[in-house]
């Protein structure tokens, strides 16, 4: 593998985690209050010089991500240790490095990426919770798990998703391919499970809010085919709170040799 470019810097890949809820998404403001800000404060600490990241997949206001992808480029030589404990050194607790190591100089974050992984936790009980504020969605009325996992079987396959994407939403397509739509439930915690080639703005929120409405009634199981069909985000359910969402991961071909998001989810993924 080739790790330094013709100039002689080197193209370094970093996993982050972070929790979004006190940050204004993930990319640059003036204001300096987004992740992708701190990150590059914190490597530009470790290098000496200006960093710039580019990230596999931007995320909103309040999500978090377990495994965000990076890349950047640098003319100062660090082992990757260096960029792991230096970078967290300088970071907010509420964000740290997971892993880093060089990659091919053609190597970039977001165009190589194949498929996303979002995760969704949704607390179903009548009263909000305290101790998981900001980290969970939360919804009062009982919900039909049966029917919203037969709905969200719909969503699989390659589809136009325009009836689920934000009116600021800048992507060229709506059409995306839905490779897991799962949701199962452990106790009071309701998991949704997304992976597709790519996502729109606020399209897995727009999904859950989707998927909610036929879990509490208001909804027929078929409703999802039909704002498909429609692609009106208009007739959709109102976009589900940000706190329950996380980027869990990001797929790449294996010669990139990118840590897969399985290696790092917390035991609460996993149940």
């Amino acid at each position: 593998m080739k790790v330094t470019n013709a100039n002689g810097s080197q193209r370094i890949a970093l996993g982050i985690e972070y929790d979004g809820t006190a940050f204004h998404g993930w990319q640059s403001q003036p204001h300096g209050q987004t992740v992708q800000d701190v990150v590059e404060q914190a490597l530009s600490q470790v290098a000496g010089q200006a960093i710039r990241v580019h990230c596999a997949g931007r995320t909103d206001s309040g999500v978090h991500a377990l495994n965000q992808v990076v890349h950047f480029d640098c003319p100062v030589a660090r082992p990757p240790h260096a960029w792991v404990r230096g970078g967290n050194a300088h970071l907010p607790p509420t964000v740290c490095v997971r892993w880093a190591q060089p990659v091919a100089d053609d190597f970039h974050a977001r165009f190589d990426a194949r498929s996303r992984h979002y995760c969704y936790l949704l607390h179903n009980h009548p009263v909000r919770p305290a101790l998981l504020h900001g980290r969970v969605g939360w919804h009062h009325r009982p919900l039909s798990l049966e029917h919203m996992q037969t709905a969200a079987r719909m969503l699989l396959g390659e589809h136009d998703f325009s009836a689920f994407r934000a009116a600021e939403c800048q992507a060229k397509s709506a059409v995306k391919i839905m490779h897991q739509a799962d949701i199962r439930q452990h106790e009071e915690l309701i998991i949704f499970e997304f992976r597709a080639n790519a996502f729109l703005q606020h399209m897995v929120r727009n999904l859950v809010g989707a998927l909610v409405a036929i879990g509490n009634g208001r909804a027929p199981v078929t409703s999802i085919a039909e704002l498909l069909a429609s692609r009106d985000r208009c007739q959709a359910a109102p976009t589900f709170s940000a706190a329950g969402l996380y980027l869990v991961g990001v797929d790449y071909a294996a010669h990139w040799n990118i840590p897969p998001a399985a290696r790092i989810m917390p035991a609460l993924f996993t149940i």
